[in-house]
């Protein structure tokens, strides 16, 4: 299974949109920046046809180290979180995509 990169996102852009690679690229570094400054700062980011992503507050819970069985405290923190849209969903399952803006 190959994996996309920036460099084959920046790629793409280059062959489709007909920017120079350079602009490809830092048209790319700007959306990733401009996504990341959003989340940091508590923004969800939301792609139409694609999905959502948004930052969960996870609180302190009691965790357990699986080789010794002991019980270790996990401190409260920040995790990203993806919700694909229901289009996204679609596609990977090979189905015929519902156009929704909702998702």
């Amino acid at each position: 299974m190959n994996t996309v990169t920036r460099a084959h996102l920046a790629e793409t852009i280059y062959a489709q949109v007909g920017l120079s690679r350079n602009e490809s690229a830092d048209l790319l570094e700007t959306v990733l920046e401009r996504m990341s400054s959003a989340l940091e700062s508590g923004e969800s980011v939301k792609i139409s046809g694609f999905g959502t992503f948004s930052v969960r507050q996870k609180g302190r819970r009691i965790g357990r180290n699986p080789k010794t069985g002991e019980e270790v405290p996990i401190l409260p923190r920040r995790v990203l979180v993806f919700r694909p849209s229901h289009v996204l969903k679609a596609r990977v399952n090979g189905n015929a995509a519902v156009a929704d803006d909702d998702e």
